[in-house]
């Protein structure tokens, strides 16, 4: 057997040769001093504990996703237009700017609008003196009320009729001379200005409802019939920067020829809708299937050792080598399969698995957790 010494006693040694006046027995009890204050420095480095990250095994649900892009649309987009001709009198909202349902937006003079619905009631009532001079005499001569049909005949005789509906028609003319927001939202576009002349038909201004969203996902047609209404879903948004909690509402029956691609919609609460917008691309993740009661180790923790897969388990303050039989995981969680020859699952749930800090250590080194994540 070879003995193998220590590269700072041969150097230490070497030294205490070299000193004059120094006997043997000075020298080997230098050596021995050295040596057992390095052992001591070996020991004390045995027993440092690694900072490590850890998480605890869970059992719950596994979640298996498919991972597709899709475009985030309102329930809601108004493109208002004029429904009567006449000149911008006011612009009362800018781009921007948060709306109320019935709220004016923009007013045409109402001047001309004004002269229109008097004339019709003086239309009106040349009208009801033309009736009255076709009824009242003969309710005087015979003392009786007019029958309701000779009545009907003397509205439509004496034009009172269609006076009436002219005075109607003048008034909503008047009524749509203020164009206001069909529900709440928020101004995109304002497309006139005080001053312009309009016609009936013409673009006048933009409101988008951003409380009420859905995402149209694009699903591949094999991909479709893993899908079901009310699966989770996942949406992010690298505009928005953060992930928003959504449920698959409908599945669209058309898949595209070209593409061979369908449609999932996706709707998310109003209070998750602030972080995206109208127009956006995002990238949805969409539930396939739930397998339930599950163990389940972050996927993270799952390596190799020797073309095994495995875990390291804290016990004691130590990082333990278990293996696994892991089964389909979704790229956050793994599940654990119980072990092909015993039948038990080595890990249990509460267990701490390491995260990080774990891909270099050896079976049982001591360490010391720094975070522990649920």
């Amino acid at each position: 057997m070879r003995l193998t010494r220590h590269p700072s006693l041969l150097l230490l040694s070497a030294l205490l040769a070299a000193l004059p006046g120094c006997n043997g027995k000075a020298a080997d009890g230098a050596a021995t001093a050295a040596a057992e204050t390095l052992g001591a420095g070996a020991a004390a480095n045995s027993k440092v504990s690694l900072p490590v990250v850890g998480a605890e095994v869970r059992k719950g649900d596994l979640i298996l996703s498919i991972n597709t892009t899709g475009q985030v649309r309102s329930e809601a987009v108004a493109n208002l237009k004029a429904e009567v001709s006449g000149t911008i009198d006011q612009v009362l909202v800018r781009p921007g700017q948060r709306v109320s349902k019935g709220q004016p937006l923009v007013t045409l003079d109402r001047r001309s609008f004004d002269l229109n619905v008097r004339e019709m009631e003086a239309a009106v009532a040349q009208a009801t003196v033309q009736f009255n001079d076709y009824v009242v005499p003969d309710s005087v001569v015979t003392g009786k009320p007019v029958p309701a049909d000779r009545r009907e005949n003397a509205r439509v005789r004496s034009g009172l009729l269609s006076a009436e509906v002219r005075l109607e028609r003048a008034k909503l003319e008047r009524e749509r001379a203020v164009i206001e927001a069909p529900f709440s939202g928020v101004v995109d576009r304002i497309e006139v200005a005080p001053g312009e002349r309009v016609g009936a038909g013409e673009s006048v201004a933009t409101v988008v409802d951003v409380t009420d969203l859905r995402i149209e996902a694009s699903v591949l047609e094999h991909d479709m019939p893993l899908l079901r209404v009310g699966g989770d879903a996942a949406v992010l948004s690298p505009a928005a920067g953060a992930s928003v909690h959504g449920t698959i509402s409908a599945i669209l029956p058309l898949v595209d020829s070209i593409t061979r691609a369908g449609r999932a919609v996706v709707r998310v609460p109003p209070s998750a809708a602030a972080a995206l917008r109208p127009g956006m691309y995002a990238d949805v993740k969409l539930e396939s299937s739930r397998l339930t009661n599950r163990i389940l180790v972050p996927t993270r923790a799952v390596i190799e050792r020797e073309g095994r897969p495995l875990v390291f388990v804290v016990r004691n303050g130590r990082a333990q080598w278990t293996y696994i039989t892991p089964g389909l995981t979704n790229g956050t969680d793994t599940e654990v399969l119980p072990d092909s020859v015993t039948g038990q699952i080595p890990v249990a749930v509460g267990d701490t698995v390491l995260i990080e800090g774990h891909l270099t250590l050896t079976h049982d080194a001591p360490v010391r957790l720094v975070a522990k994540r649920e």
